[in-house]
């Protein structure tokens, strides 16, 4: 039985409650970063250096525009939402951020925080899979039930998930941001994690785009040995030869559909 939960109304209809809250806030409720603490269960792993650095640079010009979600956690604050700008208010140097204060369970922070993630565009392939595959598992949800949830096709939910049955190596080549989902697609038409480990390595020593890689999917899919062909018997080549000289056309034998072999006339 699948698990009522106040978060199975959809992703729009629960962000739009947190925005709302946000707009309402009192821009001067602010929180000291030594009272802050992130969120164990933060779905993205990866933040970009870069975009990071970026985005101190923008705090010290303009401070902390956006307040961070935030739930009590004993005397302290434990972050539902907003840790790109935790660090990055870190990194400016700043003592204290706005935030919101939110009654929210143990199990609604993961999903409020993959929710905020997914609107952003701020998780990898796989830390989105990785956060679908959690919420299935731990609210007993069926894939069809997810993407209600999160507001996605059935089909993109079941996409994400396959990106899971790749080789750890193929995975951090993701998270790295050397393979896209495209590649992901192409290189799990090869049955081996060895074949798919190989593909994978080449693509990215190679810089090989999706197309490509798809086109290279089928030389990593056997055993790397050549296929023996089993020769026709002796008397298919005599009859071949038979009726080419008797009708005086083009005659020859071939295999069909492995064991059936045949007379081909051309004319």
């Amino acid at each position: 039985m699948v698990k009522k939960s106040g978060l199975g109304k959809g992703l729009e209809s629960l962000m739009g409650e947190a925005d709302a809250e946000i707009g309402a806030m009192n821009p001067d409720s602010s929180v000291p970063l030594a009272r802050i603490r992130p969120n164990k269960g933060q779905p993205r792993k990866n933040f970009d250096a870069s975009e990071l650095a970026e985005l101190a640079d923008s705090i010290k010009q303009n401070g902390v525009l956006q307040p961070l979600l935030v739930r009590k956690s004993n005397a302290d604050y434990e972050i539902v939402a907003g840790e790109r700008r935790y660090q990055a208010a870190k990194a400016a140097g700043l003592q204290e951020v706005p935030v919101i204060v939110r009654d929210v369970s143990d199990d609604e922070i993961f999903k409020l925080a993959l929710i905020e993630n997914l609107q952003r565009a701020d998780l990898n392939p796989i830390e989105e899979a990785q956060g679908y595959k959690k919420l299935i598992r731990d609210d007993d949800l069926t894939q069809e039930q997810l993407a209600g949830l999160v507001s996605k096709s059935r089909s993109a939910i079941t996409n994400k998930l396959r990106l899971l049955d790749l080789p750890a190596e193929v995975q951090d080549l993701m998270s790295d941001g050397r393979l896209t989902a495209g590649h992901a697609r192409a290189i799990l038409a090869v049955p081996s994690d060895e074949g798919r480990i190989k593909l994978a390595e080449k693509v990215v020593a190679e810089n090989l785009s999706v197309r490509q890689t798809e086109s290279l999917a089928p030389l990593f899919s056997g055993s790397g040995e050549p296929t023996k062909r089993e020769p026709l018997p002796q008397s298919f080549k005599r009859a071949a030869r038979q009726l080419r000289m008797a009708l005086d056309t083009n005659v020859r034998s071939r295999r069909c559909a492995g064991r059936t072999r045949e007379i081909e006339l051309r004319r």
